[in-house]
C-alpha cells in the first residue's frame, strides 16, 4: 500500500519549537504594552493572546488601532524573532538528529505572524545552527486554511503510512488536527495552551502532553528510535 517506509513527524513552529512568549512579550514591551503573565497567556483564545487581558487589553487596544501602529507593532516582531527569539532548550540537537536520521521525514510547520514568515524563520533556526533547506518540507499555513488539510496533504505528498506518522504541536486544534488526519499527536504544554486547559477543557489525554520541552525531546527521541543527542 506504502511505497515509502519512513516515519514522518511534523513539528509546529511557535509555541512547540520557538518560544513565541518571549519573542511576544519582548515585542509588546518595546511598544509600551504588556500581555501579561504567561500562565494567563496560555488561557487566552488566541486573537485576545495579543490583545492582552482584561487587566491589559483596553491599553493595548488603544495602541494597536489603526494600520500604522500595527504595521509598527508586527515590524518589531520580525525584528525580535529575526535577530533574538529562541529555540526552546534541547530542539536544536533533537531537530539536527530527526534532520540526519536517514529513515525519517521531518518538517516544519507554520501560521507565524512576522513579515515575511518563511524568512524570517530561517533566520531564526539559522541562528540555532540549523538549515531549514535540510527539511523534508517547510509549510506556512494561512490562518483561513485548516491545518488537517495541510497534514494531511504532507503524509499523502511524502507517501507516508499514517500509522509512522506523528504530529508536535502545542494547540488543542493541533491535536484535532493529528487525530483527524490519521496521525499520533505529540501535545506539549508549555506553549500557547496550559496543561491544565489541554486536559480540562479539550479533553486531550495527559498521557501524550509533554510539560516540558527536554520532555518533548525524550519522547520523541524514544518514539523515533534516536538514541543519541547530536
Amino acid at each position: 500500500m506504502y511505497n515509502n517506509s519512513k516515519r514522518l513527524i511534523i513539528l509546529d513552529a511557535d509555541g512547540t519549537t520557538i518560544d513565541a512568549y518571549s519573542a511576544i512579550d519582548k515585542t509588546f514591551s518595546r511598544h509600551g504594552m504588556e500581555i501579561g503573565d504567561e500562565e494567563r497567556f496560555q488561557k487566552r483564545r488566541r486573537l485576545f493572546k495579543y490583545l492582552g487581558g482584561l487587566k491589559e487589553f483596553p491599553s493595548n487596544l488603544k495602541k494597536q488601532i489603526g494600520k500604522q501602529s500595527r504595521k509598527q507593532l508586527i515590524a518589531t516582531l520580525t525584528e525580535v524573532y529575526r535577530e533574538e527569539a529562541k529555540l526552546y532548550p534541547g530542539i536544536a540537537d533533537l531537530v539536527r538528529s530527526l534532520i540526519a536520521a536517514p529513515d525519517i521525514a521531518v518538517g516544519l510547520v507554520t501560521r507565524n505572524m512576522t513579515n515575511e514568515p518563511e524568512e524570517t524563520l530561517r533566520l531564526l533556526f539559522r541562528r540555532h545552527g540549523i538549515d531549514l533547506d535540510a527539511l523534508d518540507f517547510f509549510a506556512h499555513i494561512p490562518l483561513h486554511l485548516e491545518k488537517m488539510q495541510e497534514f494531511r496533504a504532507i503524509r499523502e505528498r511524502l507517501d507516508i503510512n499514517p500509522a509512522r506518522a506523528y504530529i508536535a504541536g502545542d494547540e488543542h486544534k493541533d491535536y484535532l488536527a493529528a487525530i483527524g488526519s490519521g496521525m499520533h499527536p505529540f501535545m506539549v504544554s508549555y506553549g500557547f495552551e496550559s496543561y491544565k486547559r489541554l486536559i480540562k477543557k479539550f479533553l486531550v489525554p495527559e498521557e501524550i502532553i509533554s510539560r516540558s520541552p527536554e520532555e518533548l525531546c525524550g519522547r520523541v527521541r524514544h518514539a523515533m528510535g534516536l538514541t543519541d543527542s547530536a
